[in-house]
């Protein structure tokens, strides 16, 4: 079992990235593109931290996350890390840390019902 409140959050973004782009993935084949080029460019509009800051942000002002959410996002957004990104500002870098380590936290905590409710919202 592992113990959620001793887990760091950059350890859940790194989860939940893999996980993210996996919906993403596979969203995009459903849709029938069948060129790895055309997926790649398609994925960007979803994975880059530029969209899931968007996408986050979006989402924060609709009211979607409960109590619990918002707390695992500001964790991982507030987290110190001595990245510096490279396609984007720190503070984008940071609201798209914060999706990836929810993702992660769910996936953990096998809520696979919620991140699909999440990833819905996202995809739509």
């Amino acid at each position: 079992m592992i113990d959620m409140n001793n887990l760091n959050a950059l350890v859940l973004a790194y989860l939940g990235d893999s996980i993210y782009e996996i919906i993403v993935r596979k969203h995009l084949i459903n849709m029938g593109i069948a060129k790895v080029k055309e997926l790649q460019k398609e994925s960007i509009k979803y994975v880059s931290a530029s969209s899931q800051a968007k996408f986050l942000k979006e989402m924060m002002d609709n009211n979607i996350f409960s109590d619990e959410e918002l707390k695992i996002i500001m964790n991982a957004r507030n987290h110190k890390n001595n990245h510096k990104p490279r396609n984007c500002d720190i503070i984008t870098y940071k609201y798209a840390t914060g999706l990836e380590a929810l993702i992660g936290y769910l996936y953990l905590n096998d809520n696979k019902d919620r991140i699909n409710e999440i990833m819905n919202y996202i995809l739509k």
